[in-house]
């Protein structure tokens, strides 16, 4: 491997001397951007590096060099230009020689004979670690290309949590390869830059890597629909010479109103990229000219209270729009990001969108939490973005100890990556940020997994309110929890973060796991009581037999296996119980009992809705597989099919006494007259009965059907709320649903 050469300014690989790297610029082909030597690298790396540290980066490109010596790009350059052309991004973002060391190193784990610990020898573990981070997995044979992507992304997330700068060269990885991104085949283009827009321009955003957001979204807009980025690039510069003068105007009056009020600052104009023109035509339906039409500027000052003295006089100059302020100052985004913005009626009642902030602020804005690099000298710039990136890692930590696999994981990520955020607070007035449309239920969870495990009510502004309520910026949130409380699996209909949706699979398996595990006992003790044996009683070679023959590791597998129905528990007797040993045949009692049913099984052993069973109706149980025991009631069509293999179907009973509220659902047809619906509601209520859901549906001009679902002891008390609904003089007919 070349050593490390004394002036690594002027040196040269023979094999490079005359190519150069792709980098920077914005269009999406290879053609349109700058190219740089690793000389050129390193003159831009004198300007914040000392020699020493660029000797160390030159030792690395050398090493680089030799690993991908023979590999090429699809474009036929060699490999090398790639690396060279991410630490150069990196570079431009001013981040720190290991860093930029791991970037040009990034692929040679992955793509040379190259390992870890060589790395770790010759470079440092540091670097080594970064390296092994943003490398994929390869010993991942057997799966689908989604579940290899999903595996491969939640190492890089993974490794992130442990050092941010992970995510930071993956981002540069990526924005090169999207810039080079025109000798790929369009399919594959179009997958690339759909996986971009999706996973890793949220990332950036939500890390408030401002510059590389922009640049992936038109560049993965220019590659999943050219033909609309052609069309909207043209129509934009038609647009960008009519707007000069009004622009002019507008920058004029800002700049003369902040020299009167002796406030310093730049202003720039802002216009909108692309990738956000066409998003927001396509969200709201608006043509090119209602969103091209609103104009954006940029305030940079000096100080904080400088940022409210220039809100001040921009408002004294033009009307703000009512609603259209927000102070991410106070309350800072979830990435770190600080400004004010305001909306304003311009000249001649044209929109103009304002953002106020500080030197500092726009930094952050722009880089991130690769401003905490920028700025190392100063702890205190940057480590804003700093901490609230590492909670968002914490967070993904906690995600991934929760999801059963990598596709169940990133799901979960890409809900938590587009949290346009509300901030509500704790009882004890801290500031919580949820993603929009964030329930209660997602607060209980935001606070704590045991919190929001066990939470059963809420309070909004001091007011009970159901789990499901979707909470606004501003209101104050309590949680009100009890000690046998558990989630439910209708939360996942209505939760939107990740966390919550984590933590509720999670709880949700393992309970559905134990219900099962619980069921298969009860049915395989009914079986092996046939023959005068339990399952305690079988010999101790028996079940490990058994267990091997069916490849299970434990007990445990075959009962879950026998009470998510699929494994049928008579089958499961004839292994334990083999023909002719009469070893095995003790002299416990025979038992041909039914399986009692309490009603309280839980999800394994489940009341059919087609028929809706209460107790005192006939019953049977039906197996389906992967989903338990279903009880319908003896004669139910949906039934019908089981009952053609004896292996599908078992005989249950109730319990005797049997407590509880079961759901019925009874039809009636009534006279259209008014005030029907509350007196039939009374009458239920006054029979002990609450009313779960109601539906109405007109028959003609003269009757109407009542359909509700009611919740009820058994069936004579059905039967008595049935008595005292008929005896309404406007009901016609009532009779109970069984389909």
């Amino acid at each position: 491997m070349a050593g490390e050469l004394a002036n690594p300014l002027s040196a040269q690989v023979p094999a490079l001397s005359q190519a150069e790297v792709a980098i920077g610029g914005d269009g999406p082909q290879e053609e349109d951007s700058p190219r740089y030597l690793i000389s050129d690298l390193c003159n831009y790396l004198e300007s914040y590096l000392d020699t020493s540290q660029i000797q160390e980066i030159y030792r690395a490109y050398l090493f680089g060099a030799e690993a991908h010596d023979g590999q090429h790009r699809m474009s036929g350059e060699p490999y090398i230009f790639h690396p060279v052309a991410v630490a150069r991004i990196l570079a431009e973002m001013r981040l720190d020689h290991h860093t930029l060391m791991a970037a040009i190193l990034h692929d040679v784990i992955e793509d040379t004979n190259i390992s870890k610990d060589q790395l770790a020898e010759l470079f440092g573990a540091e670097v080594a670690d970064l390296v092994d981070g943003v490398s994929k997995l390869t010993a991942m044979g057997g799966r689908n290309q989604a579940e290899r992507q999903a595996e491969n992304f939640r190492k890089m997330l993974l490794a992130m949590s442990r050092d941010i700068r992970v995510i930071i060269i993956k981002l540069a990885d990526r924005l090169h390869n999207m810039r080079t991104l025109g000798v790929m085949r369009p399919d594959k283009r179009r997958r690339i830059a759909r996986e971009t827009l999706e996973i890793y321009v949220p990332i950036a955003q939500r890390l408030g890597m401002n510059e590389i957001r922009l640049a992936l979204e038109d560049l993965g807009f220019a590659n999943s629909y050219p033909k609309r980025y052609r069309i909207l690039a043209t129509a934009m510069r038609r647009a960008r010479g009519n707007r000069k003068e009004i622009l002019a105007n507008i920058q004029t009056a800002i700049r003369r109103r902040m020299h009167q009020e002796n406030i310093p600052g730049d202003l720039y104009g802002r216009e909108k990229h692309l990738y956000s023109i066409y998003r927001k035509m396509r969200e709201k339906r608006l043509s090119f000219s209602d969103v091209f039409d609103v104009y954006g500027f940029r305030i940079v000052v000096d100080r904080v209270d400088t940022c409210y003295r220039a809100l001040g006089l921009i408002h004294n100059l033009y009307k703000p729009v009512p609603g259209r302020f927000k102070d991410y100052i106070a309350i800072p985004k979830a990435n770190g990001y600080q400004s004010l913005h305001t909306t304003l009626f311009g000249p001649h009642g044209i929109p103009i969108e304002v953002q106020i902030r500080t030197e500092e602020m726009n930094q952050v804005a722009e880089s991130g939490v690769a401003a905490h690099w920028v700025y190392k000298s100063d702890d205190s710039i940057g480590a804003n973005a700093q901490a609230r990136a590492s909670e968002w890692l914490r967070n993904l930590l906690e995600l991934q100890k929760g999801a059963g696999n990598s596709v169940e994981f990133i799901e979960h990520v890409k809900v938590d990556l587009f949290p346009d955020e509300v901030y509500v607070f704790t009882p004890a007035g801290d500031i919580m940020k949820l993603p929009q449309g964030a329930t209660v239920v997602d607060f209980a969870y935001a606070v704590h997994s045991g919190v929001g495990n066990s939470c059963v009510a809420g309070k909004v502004d001091r007011r009970l309110a159901p789990l499901r309520s979707v909470l606004q910026s501003g209101q104050t949130v309590e949680i009100i929890t009890a000690p046998g409380a558990s989630p439910s699996p209708s939360w996942l209909n209505f939760v939107v973060t990740g966390k919550a949706r984590a933590n509720i699979r999670a709880f949700l398996k393992n309970f559905h796991r134990a219900e099962a595990v619980e069921l298969g006992r009860r049915l395989l003790n009914k079986e092996l009581a046939h023959n005068g044996v339990t399952l305690d009683s079988l010999p101790a070679l028996r079940v490990p037999a058994v267990l091997h023959e069916f490849k299970l590791e434990s007990l445990d597998d075959l009962l879950a296996d026998i009470g998510l129905g699929n494994r049928v528990a008579p089958l499961v007797v004839r292994r334990l119980l083999p023909d002719g040993d009469d070893n095995v045949r003790l002299n416990a009692p025979i038992s041909d009992k039914p399986l009692i049913i309490k009603g309280t099984e839980g999800m394994v052993l489940s009341l059919a809705r087609c028929c809706r069973p209460i107790p005192g109706d006939p019953i049977i149980g039906c197996f389906t597989a992967g989903q338990g025991l279903t009880v319908h009631i003896q004669g139910c069509h949906n039934a019908s099919g089981f009952l053609k293999r004896s292996e599908n179907w078992i005989e249950v009973q109730w319990s005797d006494p049997l407590e509880g509220d079961f759901a019925s659902e009874v039809r009636i047809e009534v006279a259209n007259e008014r005030g029907v619906l509350a007196t039939v509601a009374a009458a239920i209520s006054g029979a002990g009965s609450n009313i779960e859901n109601v539906q109405m549906k007109e028959k003609d001009g003269m009757t109407s059907t009542l359909i509700f679902l009611l919740t009820v002891r058994d069936r004579g008390h059905l039967a008595r709320v049935m008595r005292r609904i008929r005896g309404i003089r406007s009901v016609i007919r009532i009779s109970r649903s069984r389909s």
